[in-house]
């Protein structure tokens, strides 16, 4: 299939050179498109195709903005406002449970491979069953807003797409009927969210950001306005002089509440860019850099809204896998980074951290470096009984450009399910070949 952001040049091109495909295309545009590229679109997006002549031309206008003037203003105008942040987010969210980790059970313990990727499989379905328990009914994923700094600032609830965008992603590796179905729901919410021509946006008070755009379109991949690559002009356009992209779709007539301290590269969104578009000339630059700063060890600092090395790497080897052959020469460097992370107990930090270590070693096929047993074991043994993972800190702001208040973590224990059940579909799979 050729890169998305061609789709409609490719179409209209066909059309000329081919008369068939011509009357195909303006009698059932959805068929048709679906047969050409080899895509499933959504069922319930209809696509018009319309055949301009000599004499009738045609203007085609946006869809009008599903927020109103008067909403509009209010996000423009209201971002400092702690009242209305909270019209974005709902209930005031429990206090953190405490992790429940027995180490010495798991360092004991050593059943046979078949036992152990049973007891894997039986954790990942409890993993799923908390999940299913905590989506809305209209398919968001919760995540909770709190202070990294001072665990005396009410913490709240809050549903954007980002972070059901960024678990989905997540829990597409498992094949689990459960989870299949998430994703399906979750599908239906993005599309809910999506905004012309397919940005989103993580606040209503925030501009759209390609974090939150590049996630949500890899999901939604069905989306006719993802198909056609609609959305990507607007990414391409946001990108810096050496080539970068940009955090913030900062267009007009939209909030610029974060142009004062916006970071004009991030590696992780950088990194979801490239997952998103592919290995082509418009992506060149960002790799370069990305693998620059990855094979020079300069990964300290150079994210402001995700926490740590392991996160960065994450995001990159996914976007390895996604945008073959974009950065496949940084894959055994990649392997030495993540590995070198490792501590005594050959874990990666806490279970989060090592969830996603686990992940990014197998997406740059390397996880026969690990011990393979020892990872499930410690992810069984740190689950809940009610099927969760602890709370942990998943992204978010994590400079003091405003002091303490403005230090602002996000992260959920179904935020962290779902990485632990990503790691575990893993292993699961490991232990079995």
């Amino acid at each position: 299939m050729k890169k998305s952001w061609n789709v409609a040049d490719c179409l209209v091109s066909r059309a000329g050179e081919d008369d068939d495909f011509r009357e195909r295309l303006l009698a059932k545009p959805k068929e048709t498109i679906e047969e050409e590229f080899g895509v499933t679109m959504t069922k319930d997006h209809q696509i018009h195709v319309h055949e301009e002549t000599y004499s009738t031309t045609h203007v085609v206008l946006p869809p009008r903005s599903k927020f109103t003037e008067a909403e509009r203003e209010e996000a423009k105008t209201g971002a400092a406002s702690l009242a209305f942040l909270l019209k974005t987010m709902h209930a005031p969210a429990p206090p953190l449970r405490p992790p429940v980790v027995d180490r010495e059970k798991a360092a004991k313990h050593a059943p046979p491979t078949d036992e152990l990727a049973k007891a894997g499989r039986a954790s990942i379905r409890r993993g799923l069953v908390f999940l299913e328990s905590t989506i809305d009914e209209h398919g968001a994923w919760h995540c909770i807003r709190f202070n990294v700094a001072d665990p005396d600032i009410p913490r709240h609830f809050e549903k954007p797409p980002f972070v059901s965008a960024f678990c989905v992603l997540a829990l597409e590796c498992c094949e689990e009927a459960r989870a299949k179905a998430i994703c399906t729901a979750t599908r239906t919410y993005l599309v809910d969210t999506i905004e012309y021509p397919g940005l989103w946006r993580y606040y209503r008070h925030l501009p759209q950001d390609l974090d939150s755009t590049t996630l949500c379109s890899l999901v939604l991949g069905i989306h006719p306005w993802i198909v056609l690559g609609r959305n990507v002009p607007h990414i391409l356009a946001n990108r810096d002089e050496e080539g970068r992209f940009m955090t913030w779709v900062l267009e007009d007539d939209e909030p610029d509440v974060v142009s004062r301290f916006r970071l004009e590269a991030d590696p992780v969104v950088n990194a979801n860019v490239i997952a998103y578009l592919g290995d082509c000339p418009e992506t060149r630059d960002a790799q370069r850099w990305l693998e620059a700063l990855i094979t020079d060890a300069k990964l300290k600092g150079s994210s402001k809204w995700y926490p740590d090395e392991v996160a960065i790497y994450y995001a990159t080897a996914r976007a390895m896998v996604r945008a073959r052959p974009a950065l496949d020469r940084l894959r055994p460097i990649l392997a030495d980074r993540i590995l070198g992370l490792r501590d005594d107990q050959g874990d990666f930090g806490n279970v989060l951290q090592t969830a996603q270590a686990v992940s990014a070693l197998d997406n740059v096929g390397c996880l026969d470096r690990i011990d393979a047993k020892r990872q499930v074991e410690r992810f069984t043994s740190s689950q809940r009984e009610d099927g969760s993972w602890p709370e942990l800190l998943a992204f978010g702001d994590q400079t003091l450009k405003w002091g303490t208040v403005g230090r602002i973590g996000h992260g959920s224990e179904a935020v962290t399910s779902a990485f632990c059940i990503e790691a575990l579909e893993r292993l699961v799979v490991r232990l079995r070949a």
